[in-house]
């Protein structure tokens, strides 16, 4: 591509970035933490009460013009201009999102981001909320490991500094903060230049594991790839439209390091659930019930339930619908890894390292990605390295879904007697 037309994408791109930087969603849908403590208050004393959390009152129509001039600029044929339109439009349905907490509007344009539970995985394939019963039945057998008690209660304190000790000799360029926030309703969040944990929490050895390979070696490793590119700096944003993909990402990531357990695994799984209990009609107090029923704690089954209910209504019906898209993305970005594999373009895989991307970006934008006009990931987990290694763990789990084990139990691996005899 020659230099014109370079600096022509890359002039809408900063058009579309400073637009876009200042719609933030998570941060505006967020509850005190105050209501943690006056919920669980009333619990205890036998007397529950719907929280009240504050409604967001941002106002993005600056923001949502100048989006909207982007995508009257973009040019549909051309690779790049579907990229940045989409990228803008994915911006302008977070930003009216946010503006109607509370109404059913809000759901409406969450669904248009992230879907919804009864929404189908790839093409006459079970939905979300099928493949999340299909994962809960699968580990019902192994509940007992699954609800064995933590041995330890690691403080965020002690898993900021394990986390900063991890990051520091490997983004020595691109340092990352590690930052405790005691108003997180997720356990942690990351960006390019830091990760925040949630202050008060209880964490076990595991979850550091879980939170360097899902949130750094992911979520920040790929906003600090994309905010290097040399054209396309909207790559490090994180655009809504990428949630699926980042979340897919992330999860793969802690599957693949072996990072992932089976309470992690089931909990991914009871928030699809519980997101389509609340968009028939149960309350925050419903689904408080229903997380302190499959195990976890009071804390934890507050948490779990307010993710349902940020920026929605706690009475019900009018919910937050994007953790759906936690095993939505993992089965669809476990698929696209063992195809790109197969059909042998395994740079694809490396490709969605090199910001935040949706994973038919790789695809449209090839062109690019080959000429050099995006540029190759600055950074990179380390399992995406050895592809073998990465294609033998593709193939074996879908071989392994294909054998008829149902019926085997573990007597039948008992050896028979043997019978006397020379040998």
């Amino acid at each position: 591509m020659d230099a014109e037309n370079l600096e022509r994408i890359r002039v809408a791109d900063g058009r579309l970035v400073e637009a876009a930087k200042d719609v933030k969603v998570l941060s505006q849908l967020a509850w005190p933490a105050r209501l943690l403590d006056e919920f669980l208050r009333h619990w205890k004393a036998r007397n529950p009460r719907l929280p009240e959390p504050p409604r967001a009152g941002a106002q993005f129509t600056e923001n949502c013009d100048q989006l909207r001039a982007v995508m009257a600029d973009c040019d549909l044929e051309e690779p790049v201009g579907r990229y940045l339109y989409r990228t803008a439009r994915s911006y302008v349905t977070a930003a009216r999102m946010v503006e109607r907490t509370g109404t059913p509007e809000f759901t409406q344009r969450s669904i248009a981001l992230y879907g919804q539970p009864n929404d189908r995985i790839g093409p006459n394939a079970v939905t979300n909320l099928e493949a999340a019963e299909q994962f809960l039945s699968l580990t019902d057998d192994f509940r007992e490991v699954a609800g064995a008690a933590e041995e330890v209660c690691l403080r965020p304190e002690y898993v900021a500094e394990r986390l900063a000790e991890r990051l520091a000799p490997i983004f020595v360029a691109h340092p990352i903060t590690v930052e405790i926030d005691p108003e997180m309703a997720s356990k942690a969040a990351a960006g390019a230049t830091r990760v925040r944990i949630r202050g008060g929490a209880c964490f076990s050895t595991q979850d550091i594991a879980q939170l360097a390979e899902h949130e750094v070696f992911v979520h920040s490793l790929t906003s600090i790839n994309g905010r290097e590119q040399p054209v396309l700096r909207s790559m490090g944003l994180g655009a809504p439209r990428t949630t699926a993909t980042q979340e897919g990402m992330a999860t793969f990531a802690e599957l693949i390091t072996n990072s992932m357990d089976l309470p992690r695994l089931r909990r991914l799984a009871l928030r699809v659930k519980a997101i389509q209990m609340g968009l028939d009609g149960a309350d925050f107090i419903d689904l408080f019930r229903f997380f302190l029923a499959a195990g976890q704690t009071e804390e934890e089954s507050y948490y779990s339930a307010a993710r349902v209910f940020r920026g929605g209504d706690v009475r019900g019906r009018v919910v937050f619908t994007k953790d759906v898209v936690y095993l939505q993305g993992l089965i669809s970005v476990h698929t696209f890894f063992l195809k790109a594999i197969h059909q042998g373009r395994p740079e694809y895989i490396r490709d969605l390292f090199a910001g935040r991307m949706a994973l038919g970006d790789v695809l449209d934008l090839d062109a690019y990605f080959r000429s050099g006009a995006i540029a190759p990931p600055r950074y990179e987990p380390a399992w995406i390295k050895n592809q073998p290694t990465l294609a033998a763990f593709l193939i074996y789990s879908i071989f392994n879904t294909r054998l008829e084990i149902g019926g085997l139990e573990l007597s039948d691996f008992h050896e028979p007697v043997p019978e006397p005899g020379d040998f």
